[in-house]
Parts: C-alpha cells; sequence; structure tokens
C-alpha cells in the first residue's frame, strides 16, 4: 500500500513538464513534448502525488478504442519506490480500464519486471509477438 501522503488520482491534471521530470529522476530519457501528443490517444492515466503535488507516480493507459488497452510508462519516483506506489498505480488503471468496458489489459515489460507485474500487479503471462519498426 503506498505511504498515507500519496494520492491517487485516475485522468488526473498532469503536464509534460511533469512527465519529463519523472523520467529524469529515475535516469530515463525524456522526449519533451510526448505528454502533449499522446494524451489525446490515451483512454486514461493514474497520477500519484505526494502531500505536496509532487508527482511521484505515473502509468498511461493506451486503447483501441474498444475492449483491449494496454499500460505503457509505469513510472515511480526513485525516491518513492518500494513503498507500493507503483502497484498502487496500475491497480488503479487497471480499474479504470474496467470501468470503461475494457475487456483486456496488457502490458509488455522486461525480464527484471516479471515479479512487479506478475506478481503484485496480477497479471497472467500470455505469448505475444513484436516486429521492431525501427530496426533491421
Amino acid at each position: 500500500m503506498p505511504t498515507d501522503d500519496v494520492v491517487l488520482d485516475w485522468r488526473g491534471p498532469v503536464s509534460d513538464a511533469e512527465i519529463v521530470d519523472l523520467t529524469e529522476s529515475h535516469g530515463g530519457t525524456p522526449e519533451p513534448g510526448w505528454w502533449d501528443t499522446v494524451r489525446g490517444h490515451s483512454l486514461g492515466w493514474v497520477t500519484a502525488r505526494s502531500e505536496g503535488g509532487l508527482l511521484v507516480g505515473f502509468v498511461n493507459v493506451a486503447w483501441d478504442g474498444g475492449g483491449h488497452a494496454f499500460l505503457i510508462d509505469t513510472k515511480t519516483r526513485p525516491t518513492h519506490q518500494r513503498q507500493g506506489i507503483g502497484t498502487a498505480v496500475v491497480r488503479r488503471a487497471v480499474e479504470g480500464a474496467r470501468a470503461a468496458g475494457c475487456e483486456w489489459l496488457s502490458v509488455d515489460f522486461e525480464p527484471h519486471l516479471e515479479t512487479f507485474y506478475l506478481e503484485s500487479c496480477g497479471f497472467r503471462p500470455t505469448l505475444a509477438g513484436l516486429v521492431h519498426l525501427t530496426g533491421p
């Protein structure tokens, strides 16, 4: 469970600058303007904010306009990791997708995140395929 001073919000206000800051906080390479571009394609998103309003967690829920949605860009600020915030953000995203009438919610992840998504968040492993469109 996240600490008591963290507030989760479905489709709450979040700026591109906040996403850039959160991405930089854990050593990621932000793409300024990304959030402003993709927000219109999202079913929803979940923000986690500290008592002071700092964005400490985030996940975006993209969708096909019908029954399929998927999680992308799950992030937790390093100073707030290992407190259950990431799990709470994902669980809130599951609730939001279910409430919107989606039948399926999927997520792709790197092997080191398997325990997080499968054990902590309740996803099931499944076969999938992938084509790298910008590679050889």
